[in-house]
Order: C-alpha cells, then structure tokens, then sequence
C-alpha cells in the first residue's frame, strides 16, 4: 500500500503544479488590453497539402487578443489538424470589468457565455469583439505554443483563413470571414503561422 500512497502524493503535486502552470492573468479592470481590431487582408497564399488535407487560403488575418478560454480537441473530426480553439476577446472584451461579469465556457468546438440579469456590454459587441477561433498550428513549435497559452494572456497571432478539405473530399470546413456572426459557422479557422504571447 506505501506504492498507492507515493503514487497518490505524486499525483497531487502533479496536478498542483499544472493548476499553477496554467493559472490564469489577472488585468486590472478599466483596462482595454487588446484595443484593436484584427485584421483581414486579401491573400495570395497558394492553396497546399498539410497532414493529408487540403489548405486553401482565404484571407490573410492577424489578431492581438486576450485569452478568453481554451478546450484541446483530441477525438472529434479534424482533431489532428485542428488540436485546439481558443476564444478570444479585444476591445471591450479585453476588458476585465466586462469579462468578469460574464460565465465563458467552451465544448463541442462551441464559445458560450452567459451573465446574470443584463450582458455588461450590448449582446452585440459581444458578438463582434469575441470569438472562437480553431488553430491550425502550422509547426511543432507553434502547437506547443498555443497549448500552454494561459487564460487572460495576450495572444499575438497571424496566419491564414482557411478552408480545409480532407483528401477524400468527403468534408469541408471552412472560416467565417466577419466577426459580426454568431452560432455554427462563425468561428474563425486560422492556419498560423506566427505566434507571440505575453501577459500584458
């Protein structure tokens, strides 16, 4: 019985450091600190195979957001390309005076939230400076980066949307090109090619 107690003690300390490892940022609330719009060019990136899909670019897109939440992705259709999504917010929904009225959660490749009696901004500025964004890591090192990205960090991120394809063809997915959308079909699905997080 001594092994399960050293086992059970490892486990523990384990699981306290990730829960420090991946502790959220706090921000002080008054602070915007991701002001600015993200960004949508046209592109000319040529259409490419990547992990047995098909990538075509479809507009070149740049974001400097504030991490809202997280959910890896292991078992669902397009998990190995698309491992993770991350919601993120700027504008006002980088700020902590609005954010920490809210409930955010993320399942199903799905960004909700909720709030009690009215939203703390209007619904919809909500909509149009938050979303949830699927990751297309375009390397190794770019996949490690977004997987230890910490809520309430500032995300710095630029790549492409895409519409992937499976060699096959039997399934497309392809990104919403307007942040004013809502519900299935409005996340952004980014192939990214450059990654830079800080925590302010």
């Amino acid at each position: 019985m001594r092994w399960l107690k050293v086992l059970i003690g490892c486990l523990a300390i384990y699981a306290a450091y990730d829960h420090y490892r991946f502790r959220a940022i706090k921000h002080p609330e008054g602070s915007i600190v991701a002001p600015n719009d993200p960004v949508q060019l046209d592109t000319n990136e040529p259409m490419a195979l990547f992990k047995g899909y098909v990538i075509q670019p479809l507009k070149d897109f740049s974001i400097e957001a504030r991490v809202l939440s997280t959910e890896r992705y292991r078992f669902d259709t397009g998990a190995d390309i698309v491992p993770i999504d991350i919601a993120l917010g700027w504008g006002r929904m980088s700020d902590s005076a609005v954010i920490e009225q809210l409930n955010i959660s993320q399942s199903g490749r799905f960004y909700r939230y909720s709030y009690k009696n009215a939203p703390p901004i209007p619904i919809g500025d909500i909509i149009s400076h938050s979303a949830n964004m699927h990751m297309i890591p375009a390397n190794d090192l770019i996949a490690k980066q977004l997987e230890n990205v910490r809520v309430g960090q500032i995300l710095h991120l630029s790549g492409q949307l895409v519409e992937i394809t499976d060699q096959h063809k039997r399934w497309k997915w392809k990104s919403s090109l307007t942040r004013e959308d809502s519900g299935a079909g409005a996340c952004e699905l980014i192939w990214v090619k450059q990654v830079f997080v800080s925590d302010d």
